[in-house]
């Protein structure tokens, strides 16, 4: 039996990997395999990446399905040198989990998450909710607030948006988004696409491009249409990428901010 600590602070291995138990009861699935079924998981940060990975007790994970990996990616991980591959009725997917070089950890085993790095395990949950491409980090907020400001978006130069009813969506660490109602939006300006991504505080996104000349990235509009109920506000409103578009808030030109997506978008404008 597994005693969990009763103050839960974040702790620090030599390696600088810091950790800290979790009380959600986690799964994690290939396919209808559930490999991983833990309700006493660990959450870790690496050296230099913001999201957290579960990390499981080897009594709480299908040992049997593992195999000595045939090619691990040693040093990777934050120096971890034990990889293993999974197999899964006779399909053998490499390097889908490993051991962390910590003593703290030494019991636990992590896995890829298929839907962020495109190998390991296709579906994850807390409790009965499916989580997509890492676990929610509990340090982390994301606040979606009903609001009365006046916003305004602008796509070089042609008026897309004009809303005093928005959502505005506050994520820890990333700009405020303003959601739009679509009847404060310019829909037919812009065209759907296939583009669909997975987020672990809000849930899976579609998006619309730019129909005209002007030089902006693909994909620069997003929607949930069933988004988790932490964020229930946003469902079915209208997102603008800050760093892409012109916004005005309550007469207020909104300086265009400097992100993670920054460079994805400015690649994607020019491919």
């Amino acid at each position: 039996m597994i005693t969990l600590p009763t103050l839960q602070a974040v702790r620090t291995t030599r390696e600088g990997l810091l950790w800290e138990p979790s009380e959600r009861w986690v799964r994690g699935r290939k396919g209808d395999v559930t490999v991983v079924d833990s309700r006493h998981p660990v959450l870790v940060w690496e050296p230099g990446v913001s999201a957290p990975l579960y990390v499981l007790p080897r009594t709480e994970v299908r040992e049997d399905l593992l195999r000595p990996a045939k090619n691990p990616p040693t040093g990777t991980h934050t120096g971890s040198q034990i990889f293993y591959d999974l197999d899964i009725d006779g399909e053998l997917l490499e390097n889908a989990a490993w051991t962390f070089p910590a003593t703290d950890l030494a019991d636990h085993i992590a896995f890829e998450w298929f839907r962020r790095v495109g190998r390991g395990l296709d579906h994850w949950f807390e409790e009965e909710e499916e989580i997509f491409i890492h676990p929610r980090d509990p340090h982390k907020r994301v606040d979606a607030i009903p609001s009365s400001r006046h916003v305004q978006v602008s796509v070089g130069g042609t008026l897309v948006a004009d809303t005093r009813r928005p959502v505005l969506l506050f994520e820890t660490g990333l700009p405020t988004r303003y959601y739009v109602p679509r009847e404060d939006v310019r829909l037919d300006l812009f065209e759907p696409t296939d583009h669909r991504t997975g987020c672990p505080y809000k849930g899976t996104a579609e998006y619309w491009s730019w129909r005209g000349e002007a030089d902006v990235p693909p994909n620069l509009v997003w929607s949930y249409p069933d988004p988790l109920p932490a964020v229930g506000p946003i469902k079915g409103l209208l997102a603008f990428y800050n760093e892409a578009v012109d916004i005005t808030v309550d007469g207020e030109r909104v300086e265009r901010p400097v992100t993670h997506f920054t460079k994805t978008l400015s690649v994607q404008s020019h491919t």
